[in-house]
């Protein structure tokens, strides 16, 4: 049918206004491959921002959210990225843009990695190509990248508590601008989300929160939440709104060629409109809603921005909606590289992948977790929904009784270990750098203080390539060795990984091995796990003559060893090539204790005669590991205080370091090897 051009400023989509989508010509296309060339979307491309949908009719939107899914496959085989979250909020997306005044009104996205859609209705559909690549659109909504972007973020559980922010300062200027959150299913198990909602019905805050609830974070939802999103679904029964803004309990009408696992073994009777959680604490609550029926969204979007108070309207989407292998595979479609430039013959790929295989860091962590795992009955490990990511999938299905994931919830990953240790097990808590800040109260107050037993692997330590500024790991080292009691481990390469864990574990006390995103060096894993001694360095390699009036000690952490010793030998290449009469001896030290440092051996190279001294870190300068060094050397080491080496810290300078490769974000850091030889030669100098 056609519709009426559509005006922001209009209050509501009269619900006899739209037909049901069985009367309008839907596409609702399924794909199973990734185009090469770039779709024909002559709809999206007359789109250059929200207020263009203005005079879109209804069955055009439709066509729209085909065509903006085709686009978003094309450009995602393109750039690579984040794939499944995407396609599943395409006509969310469309009907909040349609029907809201953005950016006077508000749109909070939570998490961040199903923003591509609205990237692209809100002029950057050219550029979303450049997405996680250097100089690019970033991979999450940032608000120095459009005036669209209200919040930047990356992670989860946050949309509530700033968009609630957000509708009490415009309350408060008098102004009347709608604040919409859409927080996932699996963000809303972070603690962050209902502290908020307890907060926004306190302050009766007109505030719109959209659940998009696709029984998945990155993996599958769990805990009782998830049931019981589970149950107010299977019931066969919705919360409508009527025009007028009230609730109404019927019947929820069946969704054809909408597939949907059994998410609750347990039926239930028909609920009442309070038994829901939402309900319960003082949200309005409207729900289940099909959040891929554009019609039924805009007329329930439309009628609920309208409602007073804080209002929760609950859409159930699939992920990976729209292309096949993502929907039947949504925890292996959460995001994907690239496409290979060029389309090869069988043979031709087959060969190309006989290269050396890799093994991530991620993996090296499942093998010491499944091989301590059958040699130790009290190992227990704990995972805040990232059992893929964290490598620990295999350990998951040997000994399910002994894997607790707690879902979005990192500070209480952090406590419930230190909980359990209590009690003469010993839990592992596997957790990304990034996401440990956000449980870090938690580390000082119940492990740290009451020096409990708990290790802490974490992943993803340092720059981490594409994900950009709010996923790197470069504040571990400052914010972990300032806590007393803790014990801080950076191995070189995957096989002192191996060990490290492996040392941590058998220490008594609270421990972290840090170790960063993707692949190290290649080095294989020497078996059994062997354990070091607790702050005792290595000296990798000594290049040039003792007798060199020029010492210089490369002290490096984690995996900046192998960097230092590539820098190592370009220094002393450049020294024989020249002939220099200030011949230069370097140093490599392996320091791979943070904490406690190895002063002894400190002490023993300032006993040699060492002249320079330069510690390397990817890590932040400012309190990270050169920092250690620098005090122990100012404070405590009387040698010191007779023989004043030249010293210089080499890490990631005062600034956030933007999306890139890592290799980039090394280079942009002068972290890469010919960073560091310029900064060494600089010291020298």
């Amino acid at each position: 049918m056609q519709q009426s051009p559509h005006s922001p400023q209009s209050q509501s989509v009269s619900a006899s206004a739209i037909k049901p989508a069985a009367q309008l010509s839907t596409l609702q296309q399924t794909y199973a491959v990734i185009p090469r060339v770039r779709p024909h979307t002559p709809l999206l491309d007359a789109i250059d921002a929200p207020s263009d949908l203005n005079t879109f009719t209804t069955a055009q939107l439709i066509t729209l959210a085909d065509e903006l899914r085709l686009f978003l496959l094309y450009s995602a085989g393109q750039s690579g990225g984040h794939f499944g979250a995407n396609l599943g909020v395409v006509e969310l997306t469309i009907a909040l843009h349609y029907l809201l005044d953005t950016p006077q009104d508000q749109i909070v996205w939570d998490v961040g990695h199903q923003a591509y859609a609205h990237k692209v209705l809100t002029g950057r559909r050219e550029q979303l190509g450049t997405i996680r690549s250097k100089s690019g659109l970033t991979a999450f909504p940032e608000r120095a990248e459009s005036a669209y972007d209200t919040f930047g973020v990356g992670h989860s559980s946050t949309s509530i508590s700033a968009g609630l922010g957000m509708s009490l300062a415009l309350r408060y200027q008098g102004r009347e601008q709608t604040v919409a959150c859409i927080i996932g299913d699996g963000a809303m198990t972070g603690g962050m989300a209902f502290e908020a909602m307890n907060d926004a019905v306190q302050q009766d805050a007109d505030l719109l929160v959209i659940l998009n609830d696709n029984d998945m974070s990155i993996s599958c939802s769990i805990g009782g939440f998830s049931q019981h999103l589970a149950m107010l679904w299977e019931s066969g029964y919705q919360v409508d709104i009527s025009d007028s803004g009230e609730p109404v309990l019927c019947q929820r009408p069946d969704m054809q060629g909408f597939d949907r696992r059994k998410r609750h073994k347990e039926m239930r009777d028909v609920p009442q409109l309070e038994d829901n959680l939402f309900k319960a604490i003082g949200f309005a609550y409207f729900g289940p809603f099909d959040g891929h029926n554009i019609p039924e969204l805009l007329r329930v979007l439309s009628l609920a921005k309208q409602v007073s108070g804080p209002v929760l309207v609950h859409i159930y989407t699939t992920k990976g909606k729209g292309f096949a292998p993502a929907e039947s595979d949504p925890v292996g479609y959460h995001s994907i590289s690239k496409l290979p430039a060029e389309l090869e013959s069988k043979s031709q790929t087959s060969t190309s992948e006989k290269s050396q295989p890799t093994v991530k860091y991620s993996q090296v962590f499942g093998q010491f977790l499944c091989d301590k795992a059958a040699e130790d009955n009290k190992l227990l490990a704990i995972t805040p929904a990232m059992e893929e990511g964290s490598g620990m999938t295999d350990f998951a299905r040997q000994f399910p009784e002994r894997f607790f994931d707690v879902a979005i919830a990192e500070q209480h990953a952090v406590t419930l270990a230190a909980g359990m240790a209590t009690q003469g097990v010993k839990p592992i808590v596997a957790i990304y750098s990034t996401f440990l800040q956000r449980g870090y109260d938690q580390l000082i107050h119940d492990v740290a203080l009451q020096n409990i037993d708990v290790l802490f692997a974490i992943d993803r330590a340092g720059l981490v390539g594409e994900d950009g500024a709010t996923h790197a790991g470069v504040f571990d080292f400052a914010f972990l060795r300032c806590v007393p009691n803790m014990v801080v481990a950076a191995p070189k390469d995957e096989n002192e990984c191996y060990h490290l864990l492996n040392t941590c574990y058998e220490y008594q006390g609270c421990t972290a091995v840090r170790y960063p995103r993707g692949a190290g060096t290649g080095a294989a894993i020497e078996k059994p796990a062997q354990s070091y001694r607790i702050g005792e360095a290595a000296v990798e390699s000594v290049l040039g003559s003792d007798a060199a009036p020029i010492k210089l000690a490369l002290l490096a952490f984690g995996t900046m060893v192998a960097t230092a010793q590539q820098a190592a030998e370009v220094i002393a290449l450049n020294q024989a090539e020249h002939e220099s009469e200030n011949s230069c001896q370097v140093q490599v030290v392996n320091m791979r204790w943070v904490k406690p440092l190895d002063t002894e051996l400190l002490e023993s190279l300032l006993a040699q005669g060492i002249t320079h001294i330069a510690t390397i870190e990817e890590h932040v300068i400012m309190g990270g590991a050169g920092s250690a060094v620098n005090e122990y050397l100012l404070n405590n080491s009387a040698a010191f205080k007779h023989n004043r080496p030249a010293i210089c810290n080499i890490g990631i300078p005062d600034r956030f370091i933007a999306h890139g490769s890592q290799a980039e974000q090394l280079a942009d850091c002068g972290l890469n090897v010919e960073g560091v030889v310029a900064q060494i030669q600089q010291l020298l100098s």
